[in-house]
């Protein structure tokens, strides 16, 4: 991890204790200044040089807000927003996709020419700062809110920066809405038993997934399938293929639950963001499921401003295929990014031409509900199937989300290919977590809620131990070497 966890828990330690004693001793003002100062200083430990950035880039956007609601002129109103929106989509351009820009233009001189490509570092910019693609699309969305008139300014500069620099939510989201999260700095905050019980819990559970799953499934499996897939079997291949999209799944969950535990225990709820994507029983439900705050975020805000599906199939099938491909770039400057979000895109429009069809033979036509599928009506078997090939396209498309090059994907799908099946790099201990991070998803949402009750209504001294010993179990999992969370480099 970019930290340890032994140093955050002192770090949220420090911070909790300080945050509710103000409350009770200096009042909220004062545990909104001690707040924002904290967060700036979690993002100034990964790097401080560009603490300027976010502190710059969340006073313009705050201030042409303000602007925007005071004017009149529709024209005038419409040139702040561009104004803003080129601003931080400028911000996020070029620190992210600088270098990817000079790459691709050098290549296209050196095809034209047929000289060596050549870059020097003189034309480089340091690397992106952690999580501006999350506080970037944060500030731009309150803006654009304020626009559309679904938003009043805020009033306060001071709970605005605090807004988007809040440092549970800061370096790898959720990607929280100002009308979700603001409303809560303005009044007093509180802590019940049920809440610091399920904040607890939240942050064991997303420490469990991080240290002993994904970690585990990346240093001893995926990275080193990934790294050289020849030396492998094609069952070790898969395997390693799975693996990534349990590691994935159970890292960036796996963040997220400590991030809305953190944010929880300090007196803030933040919305949830998975809801078991690999249960999906098509592309659209897995979208639905996954990273709910990236998709509703494109949706609400690149999908819909696009047209959506208010114009012909053709447009709307333009719309997903444009929103997954940029959908695809804000993960990363890299062509296989993109090649990802045309394979979700491409697999959006299929199942949206499928469900079309679908509803034209039920009765009632098109006038059957949008977007509903015949699963009600589907025996158990072929919903079982629908989910496996669903599974199986997303894993497929993780290849290249996963993957430097299209060559080292070609090379990893070739050695699928060879259906060999000897399997010494894959024991029983391994096969046993690769199959505790998937078949996770199947367990019933009524036992989660049953486990997550039950630690909620324990005494404390019974929480106490319990905690005692998942700590105790992360300390023997963790591995010596920090394996940083997948959605900082976004």
């Amino acid at each position: 991890m970019l930290f340890n966890t032994l140093r955050y828990a002192e770090f949220f330690a420090a911070v909790f204790v300080g945050s509710w004693a103000l409350v009770r001793f200096a009042g909220i003002r004062a545990r909104l200044v001690f707040l924002l100062l904290v967060s700036y200083g979690f993002y100034a430990a990964w790097d401080w040089r560009y603490l300027p950035l976010i502190f710059a880039s969340s006073t313009v956007d705050f201030l042409l807000a303000r602007a925007i609601a005071r004017e009149p002129r529709p024209r005038a109103r419409r040139a702040m927003l561009i104004a803003t929106v080129a601003l931080n989509l400028g911000f996020l351009g070029f620190f992210k996709y600088w270098n990817f820009a000079i790459e691709n233009v050098e290549a296209l001189r050196a095809l034209l020419t047929g000289e060596p490509a050549s870059v020097g570092h003189a034309f480089r910019v340091l690397l992106p700062p952690v999580g501006i693609s999350f506080f970037t699309f944060e500030s731009m969305s309150y803006v654009i809110d304020v626009y559309r008139g679904e938003l009043p300014p805020h009033k306060s500069y001071l709970r605005y920066l605090l807004f988007v620099a809040f440092f549970p939510h800061l370096v790898a989201g959720p990607i929280v809405r100002p009308r979700d999260l603001l409303p809560q700095f303005e009044r007093a905050p509180s802590l019940t038993r049920e809440e610091s019980g399920e904040g607890l819990f939240l942050v064991a559970i997303g420490l469990v997934k991080k240290v002993v799953l994904s970690d585990q499934l990346a240093l001893n499996l995926v990275d080193r399938v990934f790294e050289r897939p020849e030396n492998y079997s094609a069952l070790e291949v898969l395997a390693g293929v799975y693996g990534y999209a349990a590691q994935i799944y159970c890292d960036f969950s796996g963040y997220t639950d400590i991030a809305i535990g953190s944010a929880l225990l300090l007196g803030v709820r933040f919305p949830k963001n998975f809801d078991a994507p690999y249960k999906a029983r098509n592309l659209a439900d897995f979208w639905r499921r996954w990273h709910i705050s990236l998709s509703t975020w494109l949706r609400d805000y690149l999908y819909i401003p696009l047209g959506g599906s208010r114009g012909s199939e053709l447009a709307t099938y333009r719309n997903l295929m444009i929103t997954m491909l940029l959908g695809g770039l804000w993960h990363g400057a890299s062509w296989s990014f993109v090649f990802w979000g045309f394979l979700h895109g491409l697999g959006l429009a299929v199942t949206r031409a499928f469900q079309r069809a679908v509803n034209r033979r039920r009765p009632g036509g098109e006038g059957a509900r949008e977007g509903s599928t015949a699963s009600s009506a589907r025996s158990f078997p072929v919903h079982v199937l629908c989910v496996l090939l669903t599974f199986h396209y997303v894993c497929f498309a993780w290849i290249f989300f996963r993957v430097p090059t299209f060559s080292q994907a070609v090379l990893i799908l070739r050695q699928i290919g060879t259906l060999t099946t000897f399997h010494p790099n894959l024991p029983p201990v391994l096969v046993a977590l690769l199959g505790v991070a998937l078949l996770s998803h199947y367990v019933p949402e009524r036992l989660y809620e049953r486990a997550r009750g039950a630690f909620i209504a324990a005494p404390a001294p019974l929480q106490g131990a319990l905690l005692f010993l998942v700590a105790v179990g992360l300390h023997e999992a963790a591995s010596a070497a920090a394996v940083p969370f997948v959605y900082f480099q976004f």
